[in-house]
């Protein structure tokens, strides 16, 4: 139990440990999957409610538009291309820190060449690449210093800092050993080992790395949501189209990636609401503790949602639409298409608030 609390407090020392006396106790209790977990918070929640079919509409529209299709994820400028050999690596270190960038209240955004968040993160890292540094590399940064990420991620205006800086050099230190104990530094290892399986792709990735094992108690439930760990799965399958190294012939296991913003869209369609008192709680921009109610039920509700939705889109399509391939209807391209809406959409959707948590897991 002392070990267990030491890595808490070193993975999130601004959290308090909430309750992992609970979750230490409760630790060989079977964990749902998170499209089992989703089902099971809503099927439980207080603060959430569900419409299923708020969005279905937009998501077809999606497809007909091809805003939603595989090929998209390779052609942003940002992201490797699938004859990139260090593609997988690239994709791993991305996904390894791909967590906690929104900004408190009037504070100055961390930006990298103009862009924001998630894609600041992208630019950094093949900035770094470019100017030689071997970031990629776990060789490299199992043994990165504070002052060696900082100068990687640093900002256009070179004075505001990318969030979290502490906690992303210690999931770098983390990882990258575990890379070279057992995978000979080589992230490609670990997808070769899985056998085109992206459910044993992602228990190998929960089980091996703890700062992917995104897993809570709710009512009394080990429940999953492992947001980082099946983005990184996802992103696989999109940067190979689903073919070579990023086939996995069980892709529909993934659901989507429980975030802050995905949930913007889907409460703006009306699919998913909150009660008076969680809205309330949302616009007083109150922290949420990683683990609480309101934000496991955001989050596992946004899971189900994404289940149902992919379920119903099929059946149109099956019904009315047969000339539209179902081969783009999974849950990886249903996130990246509500995420991008988000995107594009950010001034329309800032009326609805987003819940904010610090967090090495999304």
């Amino acid at each position: 139990f002392a070990r267990l609390t030491c890595f808490f407090t070193q993975v999130l020392p601004n959290n308090k440990l909430k309750s992992y006396a609970t979750t230490y106790r409760t630790a060989k209790m079977a964990c749902l999957s998170p499209a089992e977990s989703g089902e099971f918070i809503v099927k439980n929640a207080k603060f959430v409610k569900i419409n299923e079919d708020g969005i279905s509409n937009l998501v077809i529209d999606g497809i007909k538009s091809k805003a939603i299709d595989v090929d998209n994820f390779s052609q942003h400028e940002y992201h490797p291309k699938p004859n990139d050999r260090n593609a997988p690596n690239w994709i791993f270190l991305i996904d390894t820190l791909n967590f906690c960038f929104w900004t408190p209240g009037d504070a100055t955004k961390w930006k990298v060449e103009q862009q924001t968040g998630y894609f600041s993160l992208c630019a950094a890292v093949n900035r770094a690449l470019k100017e030689g540094i071997d970031i990629t590399n776990p060789i490299y940064y199992s043994n990165i210093t504070l002052a060696d990420l900082e100068n990687i991620l640093r900002s256009d205006d070179g004075q505001t800092k990318a969030p979290l800086l502490e906690e992303r050099v210690r999931c770098l230190h983390e990882a990258g050993k575990i890379l070279i104990e057992k995978y000979d530094a080589n992230f490609e290892n670990c997808i070769k080992s899985c056998n085109q399986s992206a459910k044993a792709l992602l228990k190998l990735i929960v089980d091996e790395f703890p700062c992917y094992r995104d897993e809570a108690i709710y009512n009394g439930q080990r429940v999953s949501i492992y947001k980082r760990a099946q983005i990184l799965v996802g992103d696989l399958w999109a940067c190979y189209r689903g073919e070579g190294l990023g086939m996995f012939n069980d892709i529909t296991e993934i659901t989507m990636f429980a975030d802050y913003r995905v949930p913007q869209v889907l409460v703006h369609f009306k699919t998913m609401e909150y009660t008076d008192d969680l809205m309330k709680a949302l616009k007083s921009d109150k922290l949420m503790e990683n683990g609480c109610t309101e934000e496991v039920e955001i989050r596992g509700a946004s899971i189900y949602i994404v289940e149902r939705l992919k379920a119903l889109v099929l059946a149109e399509l099956k019904t009315n639409h047969p000339e539209i391939s179902p081969k783009n209807v999974n849950a990886v391209l249903l996130d990246h298409f509500l995420w991008d809406y988000r995107r594009k959409h950010a001034s329309e959707l800032e009326y609805i608030p987003f819940h904010k948590t610090i967090s090495v897991y999304y």
